[in-house]
C-alpha cells in the first residue's frame, strides 16, 4: 500500500482527481480505437493494396491519432493549472506560499508508488468513499495554520486595543483644552466687563468732582444760585447711591466669578479704595450742605 504522508481527507482530494484524470484517459484511449476501428471499416475493403494506398492510410490515421493525444496533453496541462490555482488561491487566504519541483514530477520512484496506488488504494477507495455531491476543496484546519492565524488575530487585536486607548487618550485631552479656552474666554469677557465698569466709575467720580466744585463757586458768588446747586448735589448723590448699589452686585457677581483669580482680588482692592474715596467725598460734601 504507497504512503504519501497525506492525512485521510488530502488522500481522498487525491482519489477524486485520479478519477478525474482517469475517465478523461479512458475516453481519449476509446476515441483513438474508433480512429482505427473507422479506418478498418471505411478503407480495409479490398484485399490487396499498394504501398502507396498503405502509406496514404498510415498518414491519415497518424494524423488523427496524433490531433487526439495532442489534444488530451493540452487538456490535461490545462487542467492541472486549474488545480494549481485553486490550490495557491486558497494557500492565500491562509497567508501561505506554497512552491513547486518541477524536478520531482519526473522521480521515476515516485511515479512508480503513484501506479501502484492507484492500481491498489484508488480500487479499494472507489468502493468505500461514493460520494453525493461534488466534492470542493475543504478549508485547511492544520495546527500550523491554525496558530498562525489565532496569533495574526491577536496580535490585530492587540493593535486595535492601544489605538483605541490613544483614542480615548486624545479625546480626553481635546475636552480638556476645549474647556480651558472655554474658562479663558469667559475670563477674558469678566476682566473686559470690568474694566468697562471702573471707565464708568471714574466718570462718575469726574462729574462729582465738578459738581462739587461748581457748587463751591456759586456759594462764594451768591446765595440765590445755591438752591440750584444743593438740587444738582441731591440728583448727584441719589446717582452716586444707583451706582453704589450697581457696584454692589456687579461685586457680588463678580465674586461668584473670580472668587478664585486674582483679577478678582485686584477688582475688589480697587473697588474698596473707590469706596473710600467715595466715602471722603461725601464727607467733604456733608460740610457745604445746610443745617435744618
Amino acid at each position: 500500500m504507497a504512503d504519501f504522508g497525506f492525512n485521510e481527507h488530502h488522500q481522498n482530494e487525491i482519489i477524486n482527481y485520479m478519477r478525474f484524470a482517469r475517465s478523461k484517459r479512458l475516453l481519449r484511449v476509446k476515441t483513438i480505437d474508433s480512429c482505427f476501428e473507422e479506418l478498418k471499416d471505411s478503407r480495409l475493403v479490398e484485399e490487396t493494396f499498394t504501398v502507396d494506398e498503405v502509406r496514404e492510410m498510415l498518414d491519415g490515421l497518424q494524423m488523427v491519432v496524433r490531433g487526439e493525444v495532442e489534444m488530451e496533453l493540452i487538456n490535461t496541462a490545462h487542467t492541472n493549472v486549474l488545480l494549481l490555482r485553486q490550490l495557491f488561491s486558497q494557500a492565500e487566504k491562509f497567508y501561505l506560499r506554497l512552491q513547486s519541483d518541477v524536478s520531482e514530477l519526473e522521480n521515476r520512484e515516485l511515479l512508480e508508488q503513484v501506479a501502484e496506488f492507484e492500481k491498489t488504494d484508488f480500487t479499494s477507495a472507489n468502493k468505500m468513499n461514493q460520494e453525493a455531491s461534488k466534492p470542493k476543496l475543504a478549508p485547511l484546519n492544520e495546527g500550523g495554520v491554525s496558530e498562525l492565524l489565532n496569533k495574526e488575530i491577536a496580535r490585530l487585536q492587540e493593535e486595535n486595543d492601544k489605538l483605541k486607548s490613544r483614542l480615548r487618550t486624545l479625546e480626553s485631552q481635546a475636552m480638556s483644552a476645549l474647556d480651558e479656552k472655554t474658562k479663558a474666554e469667559r475670563a477674558l469677557k469678566d476682566l473686559q466687563r470690568t474694566q468697562g465698569e471702573q471707565q464708568e466709575i471714574s466718570s462718575l467720580e469726574d462729574t462729582v468732582a465738578a459738581l462739587k466744585e461748581g457748587y463751591e463757586r456759586s456759594l462764594s458768588a451768591n446765595a440765590a444760585s445755591q438752591k440750584d446747586l444743593q438740587e444738582n448735589l441731591v440728583t448727584a448723590k441719589h446717582d452716586l447711591l444707583r451706582v453704589q448699589e450697581q457696584l454692589a452686585l456687579a461685586e457680588k457677581e463678580l465674586e461668584k466669578k473670580f472668587q478664585q483669580t486674582a483679577a478678582y482680588r485686584n477688582m475688589k482692592e480697587i473697588l474698596t479704595k473707590k469706596n473710600e474715596q467715595i466715602k471722603e467725598i461725601r464727607k467733604r460734601l456733608q460740610k457745604y450742605e445746610p443745617d435744618d
